[in-house]
């Protein structure tokens, strides 16, 4: 049985829908880095993005196609901070209530400003509960609507946006690009920028980065199938910690992707106090993922033009700092 999956036209739709609500993200270049690497590096920064990452996206197309009914009694989701943010945002956006169940250790700043939106929030053991079951038991409790973080079709539309823009940025600056590198938890960003990107620049070669110990998505592209992380391993990117590829989400990235890279936390971090000295951006380690990858030498850059999607900013300030000063 085939999965429903998002079209370019409903990824455009998303866009139409975005626009005014969401940031459009710039692609930037650093060309004293571009020299030190010999290739061109394009990184679209969506640590800028309202909420600090790329969920909104997603979560604003989602609540948008809910009915009245569904808003007035409120939307719930669970996430580690970033489509907890989203959620809240876009649901504020729309005068929804909206309750989001968020891991205890999720990073201080992620929590409050997810309360800070207007949501609230319901914490939980990441060890030890079940985060899905918490949040479909409050919502048939209460009568909310799950936002997924991302296999759901209006969710992979929205955050396709990304990929989208890429696009369009791409033939506006006539720049054709060989490759572009998304940072894969559950899939979402993924799996939606490569539908827009393998559609409008055709022949890009598409890959995924992710932590090493949480590199699910790409052991499954190279075996064909849904494989789950096989333990818990301590990492920085609490963004990315999903156990195993989406139900909808995978299928699409195993006939688009081209391979999946995995960084470890020292490449992480390297990438981070890279974005800031190079493009004077924060972050997060989730974020900086697929700028590691090309960074640490995973996607080749020599002699080619490659995009880098940095896909938050959410790290709390003093870890930030600690981080950096620690590659510095």
């Amino acid at each position: 049985m085939s999965l429903p999956r998002p079209s370019l036209a409903d990824i455009e739709s998303a866009a139409v829908r975005l626009a005014g609500h969401a940031v459009r993200t710039p692609l930037l270049e650093a060309p004293l880095l571009n020299e030190a690497l010999g290739g061109r590096l394009l990184v679209k920064p969506e640590c800028l993005q309202l909420t600090g990452s790329f969920k909104i996206r997603g979560a604003y197309n989602k609540i948008s196609g809910l009915d009245a009914e569904q808003r007035a009694n409120g939307v719930i989701a669970y996430s580690s901070g970033n489509h907890a943010q989203g959620v809240a945002a876009a649901a504020r956006m729309f005068g929804a209530p909206a309750v989001i169940v968020m891991p205890q250790d999720a990073p201080a700043i992620k929590i409050a400003n997810t309360r800070a939106w207007g949501a609230e929030v319901v914490t939980y053991d990441r060890h030890g509960t079940n985060r899905e079951a918490l949040a479909q038991g409050i919502a048939a409790e209460r009568g909310l609507t799950l936002v997924p973080p991302y296999d759901d079709p209006a969710i992979i539309a929205g955050q396709g946006t990304v990929g989208l823009e890429i696009a369009q940025d791409c033939a506006e600056r006539g720049i054709r690009p060989d490759a572009a590198v998304i940072c894969c938890g559950g899939g979402g960003l993924s799996s939606g920028s490569a539908i827009a990107l393998s559609a409008l620049l055709p022949g890009i070669a598409l890959h995924t980065a992710e932590p090493a110990g949480w590199d699910d998505t790409a052991r499954s592209l190279a075996a064909g199938e849904r494989l789950a992380n096989p333990a818990v391993v301590p990492t920085l990117c609490d963004a990315l910690m999903a156990p195993i590829p989406g139900e909808i989400t995978f299928p699409i990235n195993r006939d688009l992707m081209h391979s999946g890279a995995a960084v470890d936390d020292r490449e992480i971090v390297a990438a981070m106090l890279a974005a800031n000295r190079h493009f004077k951006l924060v972050a997060e380690p989730g974020g900086a993922a697929a700028l590691a990858a090309v960074l640490a030498g995973r996607i080749p850059l020599a002699g080619r033009t490659v995009v880098v999607v940095i896909s938050g900013g959410n790290v709390d300030p003093a870890t930030y700092a600690d981080l950096i000063a620690g590659a510095s």
